[in-house]
């Protein structure tokens, strides 16, 4: 068996209207006064195409952030399908009470598909089983289309399909819900006694699926470190 799951797809140019932004949209507001960026969050209040976007200034531990006119900032906002990014100025601060800011209007906007390739690193406990054997493992990594899971025990060499069995939790109240698929078995690695299986999801639940978009999309958001 050959084959892993795809790596992440390379950026492509998009529109403004393929963004499909909305008001109160949730988007990642990165700011590039240090060495290094540094990310908060932010919503979408509103826009004056071909002109300005209108954003709430992003708080941090109950105040908002220093935001001054001219600044260079970045937005990434999470469109339904894609992750798509651009640069932006600060043209005028808002401050209290009201606490938002005009940011010019999107010139050269970035996208990235959220398809099986994006990958988020997990350590999520998993049982597989086949028609005549069975174990545990974890999911080491997770996508909208498979997972690596690691085992110490092996599975039979002939197995091409198995079933998964997992759970995770739904954001914002924290649900956890069981998720049962089919899987194909793509590749095999094992050393040191330990098995990793890449697995390629079959048929998957159309409301688990948006539960893995959305887990990517939130470590696209908040943690890019979990990006495999």
């Amino acid at each position: 068996m050959t084959g892993a799951l795809p790596r992440e797809p390379a950026p492509q140019l998009y529109t403004f209207e393929q963004m499909n932004l909305q008001v109160g949209t949730r988007l990642q507001f990165i700011t590039h006064r240090t060495l290094r960026p540094i990310q908060h969050f932010s919503t979408v209040i509103g826009w004056i195409k071909d002109e300005y976007l209108i954003v709430k200034i992003p708080m941090d531990q109950g105040a908002p952030i220093a935001l001054r006119e001219g600044d260079k900032i970045t937005l990434r906002v999470f469109s339904g399908v894609n992750v798509c990014s651009f640069a932006a100025v600060v043209e005028r601060v808002f401050g209290r009470p009201l606490l938002y800011a005009h940011v010019t209007f999107p010139v050269e906007i970035q996208g990235t598909n959220l398809r099986t390739a994006m990958r988020v690193k997990v350590d999520i406990p998993a049982h597989v089983k086949g028609e005549e054997f069975e174990l545990s493992g974890f999911l080491v990594n997770l996508s909208v289309s498979g997972a690596l899971l690691e085992s110490k025990r092996q599975l039979p060499e002939e197995a091409q399909q198995v079933t998964v069995q997992f759970t995770l939790l739904t954001e914002p109240d924290k649900r956890q819900v069981m998720i049962s698929t089919q899987a194909a078995i793509r590749n095999v690695n094992g050393a040191e006694g330990k098995f990793a299986y890449g697995l390629q999801f079959i048929d998957l639940d159309p409301a688990h699926y948006m539960m893995l978009q959305n887990l990517t999309y939130q470590a696209l958001i908040a943690d890019r470190q979990k990006i495999v």
